[in-house]
Formats: structure tokens, C-alpha cells, sequence
């Protein structure tokens, strides 16, 4: 059997996952990389997208962040979310709800800050649509 890593996955509300797994695919932002035990160290940023765990005995995980940090050094992968949710829960017609209240939002800001605000969270969900 192969070498596990420890992995964990910390958004700013909770502890989502923490356990020895076979790999983790993470949205880096300079695009997608694979984590697996012995890995090289690295820090690199996270793009909003899904990573994938997959545990000791090969069934995965699918989990949406926002964006974050990735730490990987010898105790292992430390995943820190800004936002997180399993793909599992997320729910279409909520989202599309979601979708439309902030799209009113863009649309009715005048103050530059708010409407950047705004458009920000308008991606954030339409990148949590397309993992649907």
C-alpha cells in the first residue's frame, strides 16, 4: 500500500476534514496540482474551484473553496479556505436564487467599492454553479 498524507481542510467557520488520505487534487492558482505523501514543500495560492480527496481506500471527496492557501511541508497538506462547502451539499435551485439576488446587486451599486463587492460574490457563486 502506498505512503498516505496527512491532510487537512480549515475554512474560517470550522475544521472540515482532517485525516491520512492517498492524494488531494487542489485548484492552485497557477492551475491544478496533485498532493501526494513525500510531496516537495510548497505554499501556493488557491483559486476558487474544487479539490478532491481522495482517502485510503480510493473514494473521493469533492469539496468547493472560495480561494485560500495550500501548505505543504513534511507533517503534510494544510488546506486554508476562505470559504468551503462539499460539493454533495450545495443545492442548484438555491444557488440559482443566490445567482439572481446578486446580479440585482451589480446592477443597482453605485458606490465602486460596493459594486466590486458585489461582482466578487456574483463569481463566487457562478463558480460554485459550474461545479454543479
Amino acid at each position: 500500500m502506498a505512503d498516505l498524507l496527512k491532510f487537512e481542510l480549515v475554512s474560517p467557520e470550522r475544521l472540515l476534514s482532517s485525516g491520512e488520505v492517498r492524494q488531494v487534487v487542489v485548484p492552485g492558482a497557477e492551475g491544478e496540482f496533485t498532493v501526494l505523501a513525500n510531496h516537495a514543500p510548497v505554499l501556493a495560492s488557491i483559486k476558487p474551484g474544487v479539490v478532491t480527496v481522495t482517502d485510503a481506500n480510493g473514494a473521493e471527496e469533492r469539496i468547493f473553496v472560495r480561494g485560500g492557501f495550500a501548505e505543504i511541508n513534511p507533517a503534510g497538506l494544510t488546506v486554508l479556505a476562505e470559504e468551503a462547502i462539499a460539493v454533495k451539499d450545495l443545492s442548484a435551485e438555491r444557488l440559482a436564487q443566490q445567482i439572481r439576488n446578486a446580479e440585482e446587486d451589480v446592477a443597482d451599486a453605485t458606490d465602486p467599492k460596493k459594486k466590486r463587492k458585489a461582482q466578487e460574490t456574483l463569481d463566487h457563486l457562478k463558480g460554485m454553479k459550474s461545479v454543479l
